[in-house]
This record gives structure tokens, sequence and C-alpha cells, in this order.
């Protein structure tokens, strides 16, 4: 990178300069969701026809933004930062697991909202992402009237079964889904 930026114009690198400066300044995370955002509260939490009562846990921003690509959920979220993983030297304190926690106990004891009824775990299925998903389940537990789950995992459209692993086959085998009463 510094060698093309010493290619380009002045103006160019200034301009550039400039637009990381502003980046730093102005961009925050959400205080509420902990998604990127140039105010305080982001879009998606400051909407109010999103349903308040889901509550989407996903790793990154960048999982914020697939999801939103789908058009498929319209509800709110919550960016843990990363999930638990002792080999890497992340645990839960070093994630937004409390302000989750929270959040959620906040809504169930506020008279003026609507509690959080769902709280759906869209983390990577793996070792890490099912630790963190376990621990915040246990950090849940006990609420009333809260439903905890995950999304559904398996194979993918036009993937064929003998080139699928073993766990995502049993996966999808556990949490198939009726196709009729």
């Amino acid at each position: 990178m510094v060698l093309h930026m010493l290619r380009q114009d002045d103006e160019d690198v200034i301009a550039f300069a400039d637009a990381l400066t502003t980046l730093k300044r102005e961009v925050k995370y959400c205080h509420v969701c902990h998604n990127i955002s140039d105010t305080e509260v982001c879009s998606i939490c400051g909407d109010k026809s999103r349903d308040e009562g889901l509550v989407c846990v996903v790793e990154n921003i960048q999982d914020v933004l697939a999801i939103e690509h789908t058009q498929q959920y319209n509800g709110l979220y919550h960016v843990l930062g990363g999930i638990i993983s002792p080999m890497d030297g992340i645990g839960p304190k070093d994630l937004e697991i409390t302000s989750l926690v929270e959040r959620v106990k906040e809504s169930h004891e506020k008279e003026d909202s609507a509690p959080i009824r769902e709280v759906i775990f869209a983390l990577a299925s793996t070792m890490e992402g099912d630790t963190t998903n376990f621990y915040i389940t246990r950090q849940l537990q006990g609420i009333q009237n809260l439903t905890l789950s995950v999304i559904a995992r398996g194979i993918s459209v036009g993937d064929e079964l003998q080139y699928t692993d073993e766990v995502t086959l049993g996966r999808s085998i556990l949490n198939r889904t009726k196709i009729n009463n």
C-alpha cells in the first residue's frame, strides 16, 4: 500500500488521509447493539418499523451486513465483537456478552416497552461458536418468556450429500424441517 500511495498525486493522498481521519473521528459503535454508526444509536436500532422483540446475535459487523442483504430478517442485532476462543486468549469478558445479557434483562423489567421475546444465535458453526452460544444461553437461563434459537445449519442448496462432511450432514438430519402436518 505504501508504494501505491507514493505513486499517487499529493492531492489524492491528502484526500485519502482526510477521509481516514474523518472515519476515525466520526464513526463509532452503536451503544445499543455495537454495530458501526455515525450516531450514538445506529440506523437499525433507531428504525421503529423493525421488530424489537427479536435480537440476532452475531460475531461481527460483516455478519450484520450479510443478514441484512438477505432482506429476510426484520429484527435487531447484537454484535459480540468475536467469539469465545481460549486458544486465541479470547474469553467472555473480551466480548459484548454482558451488555447483551443486560439488554435482554432490562427489556423484561421495563414496563414502557415490549420485552425481547427471542434471541437468535447466528454464530459460526464451529467449536468456538457453539461454546459462545452455550455460554450466553447459560447467562440468559431463567428469563421468563424468552425463546433462544440458533439459525438453521446444514447442507447448502445445490450441494450433494456424498460431498458433505459428517457433522453438517448429521446436523441437517437432526434439525430437519417438516413439510407437512
